[in-house]
C-alpha cells in the first residue's frame, strides 16, 4: 500500500538571492491575475479559472525568468483560493516593506529532478541538505518556500510504500496545560514550555527591537515544539492500532489568561501529526467529544459529588471517586473516558445519566 507524504529540505544560502527574484516575479503574476480578475468580475460578471487565466499569462514565464508551469501553477491556486475564501479580489502579495509575503516558488509535477545530487529546476541547480534521499523518489509536485529568518525550503510531494507497524495497543489520549497529552494507559507528554527559558533573551532582542534575533529566538521555539510532538506522536503511531483524542479546541481558550501555555502547547499541531501518521502507517485515529470526561469515574461510570468541576477545579490533579473510592489521576480518567467514547463503550450514556 501506497500513500504520499511531502518532505521538507534546507535549501543552501548561497541560492537565496536567486530564489528571492523568481518569489518577486511569481508576486507580480499574482497581483497581475488579481486585477485582471477582479475586473472581469465587477464589469462582466465573470469568474476566470484557473484554465482560463492560463490564456492570459502565456508567455509571461519566458519574460520573468520563470517556468510556465510556475505561472500556470499560480494562476490555479488563486482560482483554489478565490473560491475557497469567496471574494471577488484576493490579498495583494507584497515583495517588500515591512509585511512582505513570504517567498512561494511553486513547481508542477515533474518539472523538477534529482540530478547530480542536486535539485534541477527551471535550468538551475539548487544545493540543498539532503535528509531524506531525495533520489530514492519521483518528485510530483513541489515549491519552494521561505520562512520568517529568509531560509528556503524545498518541499515535494512523494510517494512512499506504507510501513504498517506492529503495535496494536488501543489508547485515549487527553489534551491539557499541564502536561501536553496524557494518554489512556499513562504516557505522558509533558509540557515543554518550550519558550520559559528564552523569554529574557526575547525581551532583550525585542526592547532593542533587534528584528533578525527575535524571529531567530521564535524559529527555535518552534523548532522545540515541532521536535518534541514530532517524537511523541511517532511513539504512539508505531505502538498502536486505534488512536482517539479530544476534540478540545485552542481557540475558545486563547482568549482567557491561559492563552500563552494553551499556543506553546500545539494541540492541533499534534492533532495534525497523529492524523496524517495513522493515515501512512494504516490505523485508526478519531476525534471524539470529550464532554465530562474529566469529571466522569471511568471505573464505574457516574459522575460523583466529589467531581473536579469547572474553572474552580483545574487545580484538582488527583480525586477521589465518592461512589467507588478509586483514586484517579485527572487526566489518566479522562483519557481512559475518551478511550471508552472512541470505541462506543457505554461510558456515554452513564456520563448523559
Amino acid at each position: 500500500m501506497k500513500h504520499t507524504k511531502t518532505l521538507k529540505v534546507r535549501v543552501r544560502d548561497n541560492h537565496r538571492a536567486v530564489l528571492n527574484d523568481m518569489a518577486r516575479n511569481v508576486n507580480f503574476v499574482w497581483n497581475y491575475i488579481n486585477e485582471l480578475s477582479h475586473r472581469l468580475i465587477k464589469e462582466r460578471g465573470v469568474f476566470l479559472s484557473g484554465y482560463d487565466l492560463q490564456k492570459y499569462t502565456n508567455g509571461s514565464g519566458k519574460l520573468l525568468g520563470l517556468h510556465s508551469h510556475t505561472v500556470q501553477c499560480v494562476g490555479k491556486e488563486y482560482a483554489t483560493r478565490r473560491k475557497q475564501f469567496k471574494r471577488a479580489r484576493l490579498n495583494w502579495r507584497k515583495s517588500g516593506g515591512v509585511r512582505r509575503s513570504l517567498g512561494w516558488v511553486p513547481v508542477n509535477t515533474g518539472m523538477a529532478q534529482w540530478k547530480s545530487g542536486q535539485v534541477y529546476f527551471n535550468g538551475r541547480y539548487f544545493k540543498v541538505w539532503d535528509s531524506y534521499g531525495l533520489s530514492q523518489h519521483t518528485f510530483k509536485s513541489a515549491s519552494f518556500n521561505e520562512d520568517a529568518c529568509g531560509r528556503w525550503y524545498f518541499n515535494v510531494v512523494v510517494e512512499l510504500e506504507s510501513d504498517c507497524p506492529a503495535g496494536q495497543d488501543k489508547l485515549g489520549i487527553d489534551l491539557g496545560l499541564k502536561d501536553t497529552a496524557t494518554c489512556s494507559d499513562g504516557a505522558k507528554l509533558e509540557a515543554g514550555h518550550f519558550y520559559q527559558d528564552l523569554e529574557p533573551k526575547l525581551a532583550i532582542a525585542q526592547r532593542a527591537r533587534n528584528k533578525k534575533r527575535i524571529k531567530a529566538i521564535h524559529a527555535k521555539i518552534a523548532n522545540r515544539r515541532k521536535d518534541a510532538l514530532h517524537k511523541f506522536s511517532r511513539q504512539l503511531v508505531n505502538r498502536s492500532g486505534e488512536i482517539y483524542v479530544g476534540n478540545v479546541k485552542s481557540s475558545s481558550l486563547t482568549k482567557t489568561k491561559m492563552a500563552k501555555s494553551v499556543l506553546d502547547a500545539g494541540w492541533a499541531m499534534l492533532k495534525t501529526m497523529l492524523e496524517y501518521k495513522c493515515a501512512g502507517a494504516g490505523i485508526v485515529f478519531k476525534e471524539v467529544n470529550e464532554s465530562y470526561t474529566t469529571q466522569t469515574c471511568s471505573s464505574c461510570g457516574c459522575l460523583p459529588d466529589s467531581r473536579p468541576r469547572g474553572i474552580a477545579g483545574l487545580g484538582i490533579r488527583v480525586w477521589t471517586c465518592s461512589e467507588c473510592g478509586v483514586i484517579h489521576d485527572r487526566d489518566i480518567n479522562a483519557a481512559r473516558n475518551i478511550l471508552a467514547v472512541g470505541l462506543h463503550r457505554p461510558v456515554e450514556g452513564k456520563v448523559t445519566a
